[in-house]
């Protein structure tokens, strides 16, 4: 297989991969894109390569800019725009985790907050409620904490604690 091929097939398979974790798969392709690049690419390349519409470049751009893993980048003498991604995996583990988080876990903690306390009547219904919400934040709770370790963590430091609780 040649190099193009290969780069097509991880582009393409990137982005059926990412709708099974909820994430489109035109933006899951348009990063792989960006990631598997050795140049920063501009919309009117992105679009060419991947075969999509300019609205749906620079939507799929705007999100990924906003998640914190691509980039403009400027090219002397270019009047157009160009995008590139870090390369670093890691930290792009680390900012994908953080951006989920923010987005996901911190917004359900709040509302299982709001539940837990909310509920003022007293019948045995409602206790199992306030239980129920109480051992959902628990657990929420944990996630949000090992969450955070994991983004503050270097790669040697978590790889070693994930091997110690898979051999358990």
């Amino acid at each position: 297989m040649n190099l193009e091929d290969a780069k097509l097939k991880y582009i393409h398979t990137w982005g059926s991969l990412a709708t099974s974790w909820g994430i489109n798969k035109t933006m899951a392709q348009v990063h792989a894109l960006l990631l598997s690049s050795t140049k920063p690419l501009s919309a009117d390349e992105i679009m060419d390569i991947l075969k999509i519409s300019r609205g749906n470049v620079n939507m799929n751009v705007r999100a990924l800019i906003d998640w914190g893993i691509v980039r403009k980048e400027i090219i002397v003498g270019e009047r157009k725009e160009f995008f590139v991604a870090d390369k670093d995996i890691w930290e792009l583990f680390k900012q994908v985790t953080k951006e989920r988080k923010r987005r996901e876990i911190e917004p359900v903690l709040k509302v299982l907050e709001e539940l837990k306390e909310g509920v003022e009547e007293s019948s045995e219904e409602a206790a199992q409620f306030k239980k129920l919400m109480k051992d959902l934040s628990s657990v929420t709770n944990t996630v949000n904490n090992i969450l955070d370790k994991a983004i503050k963590a270097d790669e040697h430091w978590l790889l070693s604690n994930l091997t110690k609780i898979v051999k358990k």
